[in-house]
């Protein structure tokens, strides 16, 4: 189903006040629950799978509210386009919003808004990638495909052994902490604005103390290469890195050249810096000019998975409902305010 070519809205029950709402990067299973709920709450959805652009502007023509994903970084041209097409209101459906200059789609009179879903997705996948990472699951697995049943030459570790430093304690990284809990390990946590029960300590006593460093920090231009070589250099040796957060928070090609010189133990990422080159795309043989993430993949001990741990159904649709509510108070307040 190509939405982009035919896009189709979804009409609202007749007796409420409707909102029309643009939903651009629209794949099969959004599709499916905009059509269920996009009627429920009183809205016309236009779906499409197309990334909002100059060609695809015209679908948001007589809707102020978009939605985007975070999978397209949206030119600031495509910003004013929106803008100029009378759209007001942007809502991504995404915790992150660093695909959007949101400086410039201010400036241009577009208010921008995220959305919470439940953060116990990326958490438990944030588990499984520790699990698998000092279990060494990516060459058992492997081995095993391939008829080979030897037991593995490296021995793994039990979480109760190690200290976990968590680099990052909002809504996801409390969620993680809560389940490490559960497993006797030590945890360290790192953030500007510390919260619960955890012991917090500065960025260098964790990377040099943990032998996980899981990050669950915003990317902003604060925390962007949160990890450079510097900071690489400072992480405890032998340790491993998680990364389910943004990819731009690691300098990848300083983590590929640590890795490949036996200084970490291994590394589990679900983003990448230059992601959007790459994923969410069928690449056999071909990663374009993604020389980093070619590097990982030649090494047994990284997991790179496409930015899916947040993919659940139930993270799914607590996206398009919050997605709904987002856009919807916002046209209520327009009405009200004329």
């Amino acid at each position: 189903m190509n939405h982009s070519t035919a896009p189709r809205p979804l009409a609202p029950t007749p007796s409420r006040a409707v909102t029309g709402i643009t939903v651009y990067g629209c794949d099969e299973d959004e599709a499916t629950l905009f059509g269920e709920l996009a009627p429920q709450f009183g809205a016309i959805a236009t779906l499409t799978d197309a990334p909002p652009s100059a060609a695809t502007v015209a679908l948001a023509a007589g809707n102020r509210c978009v939605s985007v994903n975070h999978k397209t970084p949206i030119a600031n041209e495509t910003l004013l386009a929106l803008s100029r097409a009378g759209v007001m209101y942007l809502s991504t459906r995404s915790v992150g919003i660093d695909h959007i200059d949101v400086g410039y789609a201010v400036a241009v009179g577009l208010r921008v808004a995220t959305v919470a879903y439940s953060p116990d997705a990326i958490a438990d996948f944030t588990l499984m990638a520790m699990l698998m990472i000092v279990r060494g699951a990516r060459s058992m697995v492997r081995r095993t495909d391939a008829h080979d049943y030897r037991p593995a030459g490296v021995r793994g570790a039990e979480l109760r052994d190690l200290t976990v430093g968590v680099v990052g304690t909002g809504r996801i990284g409390a969620a993680v902490i809560d389940r490490l809990r559960g497993f006797g390990c030590r945890i360290l946590a790192h953030d500007i604005r510390p919260s619960g029960s955890v012991r917090y300590v500065p960025l260098t006593d964790l990377l040099r103390e943990s032998d996980i460093v899981t990050l669950h920090a915003p990317l902003t231009t604060r925390t962007r290469h949160l990890l450079d070589a510097t900071r690489i250099a400072q992480i405890k040796h032998g340790a491993v890195v998680v990364n389910t957060a943004r990819g731009g928070l690691i300098d990848t090609d300083a983590l590929a050249s640590a890795l490949e010189h036996g200084r970490l133990g291994g590394a589990a990422l679900d983003v990448i810096q230059g992601e959007e080159e790459v994923f969410y795309t069928d690449r056999p043989g071909a990663l374009g000019g993604c020389d980093a993430l070619r590097r990982l993949h030649e090494l047994p001990n990284v997991l790179i998975s496409p930015h899916t741990a947040y993919y659940t159904g139930h993270a799914l649709r607590d996206i398009v409902e919050n997605t709904l509510v987002n856009c919807l108070t916002y046209d209520s307040e327009a009405r009200r305010h004329g």
